[in-house]
């Protein structure tokens, strides 16, 4: 499985940012990693629901580790035809959102921009290159509810 073990690689180096930018300790990330190992979420959430960060540090050193872009998706206006391109099923349960189509590009924000699995699917599903912002999940949830209705 080559995307688990690059997405473990990018996770650790996630770890590492947190620790350069003083937003968490090695205790705090060790306990964190430890967690990951059993339960094999995502290590930024994992230190979110610990209690020792929250999402916009996560976000700041997404954009860091992977020189993404942020946009508050929650506030962005789409235009419907791009928000047909991906399935509603397929949007909630990625927690990914269509911004805007440029030529073979499509940008949409991702929840998880380091999935590569993902990011192929909706390459498969939409017929375009794909390029990912990144923006917070509270953001996500907003802007699916938005544009999506019902519950994230």
């Amino acid at each position: 499985m080559p995307d688990e073990n690059q997405s473990t690689i990018k996770r650790q180096l996630l770890g590492e940012i947190l620790l350069k930018r003083n937003v968490i300790t090695q205790a705090q990330l060790d306990k964190a990693l430890k967690i990951q190992e059993t339960e094999h979420g995502l290590l930024g959430e994992i230190l979110i629901q610990l209690g020792f960060l929250e999402e916009r540090d996560i976000v700041v050193a997404l954009i860091v580790q992977c020189n993404l872009p942020y946009i508050a998706v929650d506030k962005y206006d789409i235009d419907g035809s791009i928000l047909q391109l991906i399935p509603k099923d397929f949007v909630r349960k990625y927690r990914v959102v269509p911004l805007d189509r440029v030529g073979n590009v499509l940008t949409v924000v991702m929840a998880d921009p380091l999935n590569l699995s993902v990011k192929a699917e909706l390459q498969r599903i939409t017929n375009y290159q794909i390029a990912p912002f990144i923006s917070t999940k509270n953001e996500i949830d907003k802007a699916i509810q938005r544009w999506f209705g019902e519950d994230a």
